[in-house]
């Protein structure tokens, strides 16, 4: 089996982390979380194999969070030689990156190269040979975006695939990426009622469809 690192971002669909969480552990997998600060809104990471002292608390060898990346920043504390480097350490242990949710904020960030919280550091740091998929969940009319298209194009770009055709858009770019990029795979977004009461594409893919593709990419 596989260590999984999912990351977690600030997509309404990140209610659903715990279920995806159950989901690759019960397929025999080593799971850790890396969530953003946004995707806190949506689950509690206590939820995630607590610490057992009453009251529980959050396991932080399982669930990673920006203040694990920088720890104390907030009090003026600074980095000394020898401290851990979070980003670096989960890229090493990890086989496969899943960002299920990966919300419009996030997927810009990854194409633009940002690196500013443990996650993106995370995907910065990541080591091309190893897979990546991505679970794209945001509103509708943000899916439809120009600009999505064209931060799918850039991560198909650097993932090394040729120039994608002009013509595609965000549905069919899917599909393109995923025939033509070796170690980057994206789960194309489902259309249904939107928890904003908005009807079409951009629902996170079923977990259970998400556990099946990381099977098929390790």
């Amino acid at each position: 089996m596989a260590n999984i690192l999912l990351g977690v971002t600030g997509s309404v669909a990140a209610v659903k982390t715990p279920l995806l969480y159950s989901r690759l552990k019960s397929l025999g997998h080593s799971v850790k979380v890396v969530a953003t600060q946004a995707a806190l809104y949506f689950f509690n990471p206590v939820a995630i194999e607590p610490l057992n002292p009453p009251p529980p608390e959050r396991n932080p060898a399982v669930v990673v969070l920006d203040e694990d990346e920088w720890p104390g920043r907030a009090d003026g504390r600074r980095y000394q030689g020898g401290d851990d480097v979070p980003h670096i350490a989960l890229r090493r242990w990890a086989d496969l990156l899943l960002i299920a949710p990966l919300d419009a904020n996030t997927l810009a960030k990854l194409s633009a190269g940002l690196a500013d919280n443990c996650l993106t550091c995370v995907w910065r740091a990541w080591d091309s040979e190893r897979p990546v998929l991505l679970a794209p969940a945001m509103n509708t009319l943000m899916w439809r975006h120009p600009l999505t298209a064209r931060c799918l194009r850039q991560l198909a770009l650097d993932a090394g695939a040729p120039a994608a055709p002009p013509a595609l858009r965000e549905d069919d770019l899917v599909d393109w990426i995923n025939e033509n990029c070796r170690r980057l795979r994206i789960a194309a977004p489902e259309s249904r009622r939107l928890a904003c009461g908005d009807v079409g594409v951009g629902a996170l893919a079923n977990p259970d469809a998400l556990a099946a593709l990381v099977q098929s990419l390790i």
